[in-house]
Parts: structure tokens; C-alpha cells; sequence
């Protein structure tokens, strides 16, 4: 086989290519508690016990939540490693694939739609006004072509991180979120201000 090369580039790795979620995966990210058990498996290696801790919930609720998680593939176990008090510890990481799933909670009950906007609010609680770096807010006028291309092109830019993203692990994790909604009781065509 010939070796990469301008002209022969080494071929896309398929993981790294947005795909349609499986019934399974969307499940899975349709509760607040699994996608912040992914946001913090995805920085650390953190077994049951440490994520009941961070999550201040009761360790039987995370270990369901991790199972549907694991089941998934969304998460995977770590090795086995000896924990401060000389125990053996399972801990847990983030596979990473939940980014590139596209439209994973389509087709899901509405109140699971806004899963991962319940979940960044309780981060963003969590971190504390001082951990905000950037805010924008906006509203803008879009046809449906208009919005598949903002999407598209926001997400092109956040694939292109996540997708180096080992070669920035020295450095500080930032979180956030992007999201469009129609705003309520705003319809196409009306003059705001009328």
C-alpha cells in the first residue's frame, strides 16, 4: 500500500464522519444525567462512585444511567486501576462519538429534546457565573435553506476542533453550546416592533 501523500491523502477516518444516531444512541442521550456522565468521562477517567460524587446524585441512579451509556457505546470501561485507599476502581470514559451524531434526538418525546440544554444549564450552574468566557445572543431571520447552511457551517468549524482535539490536551477545556430555537409567539414576517 502506498504511503500518504498530496496526492494519495491518507483515507477519512469513518469515525469521524457525522452519521444518523441508532434508537439506541438516541435513547441514550435523551436524559440531562448521561450527557453530563459524558461531558465529565470525557476529560476524566471517573468510576461510579466519583461521578455519584460530582453529580451529587445516589450511586444505584448513575450506575443505570452509566450501563445505558456503556450499552450504547457512548461509554466504555477503562482499565481496572488501584484506587487511593489500595481498592480496586472500574472507572469510566467517553468514547467521544456522541459528537458526531447527527440530529440525535430527532424523532425523540419533546420533553427529551431539550435534554442537552438541561444539562448545560446545570453545568454552567455548577461552574459558576465566573467560568463564563463568551456569550452571543442573536435572532435572525432564516429560510430553512438558510438554517441548514448556519448549522452546517458552525458545525464544520467545532468538527474541525473536535476532531484535533488530542493535540490541544495540555491546555484548558472549555464547554458550551449552540443552539436555535424558535422563539415563542414569533411569526414569519412580523414586524417586531408592531
Amino acid at each position: 500500500m502506498a504511503e500518504p501523500s498530496a496526492e494519495h491523502p491518507e483515507p477519512p477516518d469513518p469515525r469521524r464522519r457525522r452519521r444518523p444516531a441508532t434508537a439506541r444512541e438516541a435513547k441514550a442521550l435523551g436524559h440531562p444525567l448521561r450527557l453530563r456522565i459524558l461531558r465529565l468521562c470525557l476529560t476524566s477517567e471517573l468510576t461510579n462512585r466519583q461521578l455519584a460524587d460530582r453529580l451529587d446524585t445516589n450511586p444505584g441512579t448513575v450506575l443505570h444511567h452509566v450501563r445505558t451509556l456503556v450499552d450504547a457505546g457512548l461509554l466504555v470501561a477503562a482499565p481496572v486501576r488501584t484506587g487511593a485507599a489500595g481498592a480496586l476502581e472500574k472507572p469510566y470514559r467517553a468514547t467521544g462519538e456522541s459528537w458526531w451524531l447527527d440530529g440525535p434526538l430527532d424523532g425523540l418525546p419533546d420533553e427529551q429534546r431539550t435534554s442537552p440544554v438541561t444539562a448545560f444549564t446545570q453545568e454552567l450552574d455548577e461552574a459558576g457565573p465566573a467560568a463564563v468566557r463568551s456569550f452571543s445572543r442573536f435572532a435572525l431571520h432564516l429560510s430553512d435553506e438558510d438554517l441548514a447552511e448556519l448549522d452546517r457551517r458552525i458545525l464544520a468549524v467545532l468538527d474541525g476542533y473536535v476532531a484535533t482535539e488530542d493535540q490541544r490536551l495540555d491546555r484548558p477545556v472549555y464547554g458550551g453550546a449552540f443552539v436555535l430555537h424558535r422563539p415563542s409567539g414569533e411569526e414569519p414576517g412580523r414586524d417586531p416592533e408592531s
